[in-house]
């Protein structure tokens, strides 16, 4: 059995009256690229804010390795090996490449590595102001990678990009697992990226689990195809 890198139990959260997740369980096996998709409202945000711990009033479980992280903090969910990026970059746009993530790495030790990793080190003196949209968004993945992570949960990495920013995103998301043995958690509406990176997909409806499976087990689901796709995307 391989070993399971993230693993959330139970995973529920209420806003007053509302339930944005209801009991949902999740286990990701070390080294695999798991989608998680769904219509809007159907709570991926939420279990990404739980799982990285910027969430209140939730109960569960979530286990990085065989850490149980339920009650740490952002910072220490970090230090475990658990980093995320968010819809939005966090970049800071007056600053190099190359300086906010000697910022982030504090010591500076693996800022070559992920800039090579990234394909960014051409650019590392470049204001990120002056990047292109695309460059942008692999600068805040690049962020997210310093201190080299076990568990890297995004949260729509390819929101606003082309098509072929899409397709280059998604070879680098590859490269990273074969090459860092990263696992990534990736909520994306690009059904193409998901399609083609991902190793297994979660779908989730109304905060709970509806379906989990291959891409062809998942794009063919009549479940999946009711609530979400709408349509065979066979």
């Amino acid at each position: 059995m391989s070993q399971i890198a993230l693993r959330g139990v139970g995973l529920t959260r209420r806003y007053g009256g509302f339930t944005a997740l209801r009991g949902v369980d999740l286990s990701v096996p070390a080294g695999e690229i798991r989608g998680l998709i769904g219509p809007n409202g159907a709570g991926k945000s939420t279990l990404i804010d739980v799982l990285s711990g910027r969430a209140a009033h939730w109960s569960g479980q979530v286990f990085v390795g065989d850490t149980d992280v339920s009650r740490h903090s952002v910072q220490k969910r970090r230090r475990s090996g658990l980093a995320r990026s968010f819809q939005r970059t966090s970049i800071f746009p007056s600053l190099t490449v190359r300086h906010q993530l000697e910022l982030a790495a504090q010591s500076g030790a693996d800022v070559d590595e992920v800039l090579l990793q990234l394909n960014l080190d051409a650019m590392q003196q470049v204001y990120a102001a002056e990047l292109s949209y695309g460059d942008q968004r692999r600068l805040d993945l690049a962020l997210a990678l310093i201190g080299r992570p076990r568990v890297l949960l995004l949260d729509e990495p390819a929101a606003g990009l082309t098509v072929q920013e899409s397709l280059t995103l998604a070879r680098l998301l590859r490269d990273l697992v074969k090459n860092w043995g990263i696992t990534v958690l990736i909520v994306e509406h690009d059904m193409e990226v998901v399609f083609s990176i991902c190793d297994r997909i979660t779908v989730l409806n109304l905060g709970e689990l509806l379906v989990e499976g291959t891409a062809d087990e998942v794009r063919t689901s009549p479940k999946v195809i009711s609530a979400y796709l709408g349509r065979s995307a066979a």
